[in-house]
């Protein structure tokens, strides 16, 4: 697998088919889940603790799926797809940095909200800082996290963990 420093929407549809980091490992999950359009930027350096960060965006349409179902009369993006998103870059981290295993997501310290993703949104920008990775037994990642819907950051969190298992059978 050749390193890149950002992926398409193509790209990240192999990675949820198991294709880019092999059989077994870091998977992103299919539509409707994958919550992100493309990595516009990943790397092992920089980031808020010079330990690596990620960029990624999802462009927002009326129509996408959780808008006709979250609420009846009150379309809005639910917060736990945003926190996904956030779990979910980790993991593809992980895989990218050559860890193996299929990815959990472990917990999260603080969690805030004080924004919301409506319909008439165009972009949610995704900003993920690599706090330390653990390279044991358990591959882990551990990172802070924010969310920005049209340039406003509405979601922050902090200490999210995710680790990479060779076995998943008694987790």
């Amino acid at each position: 697998m050749e390193k890149q420093s950002s992926y398409n929407k193509e790209e990240l549809l192999s990675c949820g088919r198991g294709e880019l980091f092999g059989p077994g490992n870091a998977q992103l999950p299919l539509p409707p889940m994958l919550m992100f359009d493309r990595i516009s930027h990943i790397s092992e350096e920089g980031g808020a603790y010079g330990k690596g960060e990620i960029r990624a965006e999802l462009d927002v349409t009326e129509d996408l799926w959780f808008f006709e179902c979250h609420f009846n009369n009150d379309p809005v993006m639910p917060g736990c797809l945003g926190l996904d998103a956030m779990w979910q870059l980790i993991g593809f981290y992980l895989g990218w940095t050559g860890g193996s295993g299929r990815g959990r997501a472990l917990g999260a310290g603080e969690v805030k909200f004080y924004g919301q993703v409506l319909p008439k949104a165009k972009k949610v920008e995704y900003v993920i800082d690599i706090k330390r990775v653990i390279k044991r037994k358990l591959y882990m990642g551990i990172a802070n996290a924010h969310l920005f819907v049209d340039g406003r950051e509405i979601y922050s969190a902090d200490d999210l963990k995710v680790g990479l298992f060779t076995n998943t059978d008694s987790f």
